[in-house]
């Protein structure tokens, strides 16, 4: 469909490839984490990043299907550095072991890629006893970015190249409970939607990275941080809606992007020298765009901070 096709004012739409918003990018030297990375857009994301000489870290839950990942990428990019390194962002413990682990390797961080999600999953609790959705694609990330942060500012000053934290969100956001972070409700069963309660990890990710942004660039430092819309894309992450992810299997392909499509805006915001400088935006189709009035609420965004950093303590 050409409405699909019209590009915007980066020279990309809405069907560009993560391939095509890379090409003629040099990323040798650099090193990026990859959360979710052994399935969908994560996995392709891996796959691109390393296409143009990035050092991938995949940061996976299943450890299994992450070197499978990893061993399909390096046959069909021998000169590929891959590795895959375990994390369950579920998990406050294992989050913590992963970045300990990371940072007693010796490695720079230059890319942060925070992508790995749960979706409108039923009512359950993490390891730390915290509403799933929230925890995992809220809180998790939440908790690696900040442990990783002083890495990733040693590697701008040494290095003297700019610093990524991408946050994979979803216009999900939209569709979250009528006061947008339920802080006295995180737990709350009874009036559980998950629908909403995806919708209100999504948000919390959009409003965490203005927060975000806004603190590094007061504090001086050369990293950005952005998030991004990746568009509805025919993925696992449907398996727990039953009705839903029998009308991906059978017309997604028609309907939505592919994983190729889909892993764009997040590779455009990685490696693209267009978004050089740019912080604290949001973006969709590889291009800007506005997320809802609430999720760019700095008052929101800063108390969510805070209830945020109490809760990973």
């Amino acid at each position: 469909m050409w409405l699909f096709k019209k590009k915007g004012e980066s020279g990309f739409s809405y069907s560009s490839t993560a391939e095509e918003v890379t090409i003629g990018i040099d990323g040798s030297g650099l090193i990026a984490i990859v959360t979710g990375a052994s399935s969908g857009i994560g996995a392709e994301t891996t796959r691109v990043l390393a296409l143009r000489g990035v050092h991938v870290i995949m940061a996976v839950r299943n450890m299994t299907a992450g070197k499978d990942v990893k061993e399909a990428i390096v046959k069909e990019i021998p000169a590929a550095k891959v590795d895959v390194m375990e994390l369950d962002l579920s998990s406050f413990d294992s989050v913590k072991k992963f970045a300990a682990d990371f940072i007693s390797s010796g490695h720079s961080l230059n890319i942060l890629i925070n992508n790995a999600g749960v979706m409108a999953i039923p009512f359950m609790l993490s390891k730390d006893n915290i509403e799933l959705q929230f925890a995992t694609n809220h809180l998790g990330h939440f908790l690696l970015t900040n442990l990783l942060l002083e890495k990733m500012k040693e590697t701008a000053c040494e290095t003297k190249r700019e610093g990524r934290i991408v946050n994979v969100a979803s216009d999900a956001h939209y569709v979250t409970y009528p006061e947008g972070i339920r802080f006295d409700k995180i737990n709350d069963q009874e009036s559980y939607s998950k629908f909403s309660a995806y919708g209100q990890s999504k948000m919390a990710n959009i409003l965490s990275t203005y927060e975000l942004a806004k603190r590094l660039k007061e504090d001086g430092v050369e990293i950005t941080a952005n998030s991004l819309n990746p568009g509805a894309i025919s993925s696992n992450l449907f398996r727990h809606m039953t009705i839903i992810n029998g009308l991906v299997s059978t017309i997604g392909k028609l309907l939505l992007k592919n994983v190729q499509q889909g892993a764009s805006t997040t590779c455009y915001i990685a490696l693209n020298p267009q978004v050089k400088g740019v912080s604290g935006e949001y973006f969709q189709d590889n291009n800007l765009a506005t997320p809802s009035k609430k999720a760019r609420d700095m008052d929101l965004a800063k108390k969510l901070w805070d209830f945020s950093m109490d809760l990973v303590k």
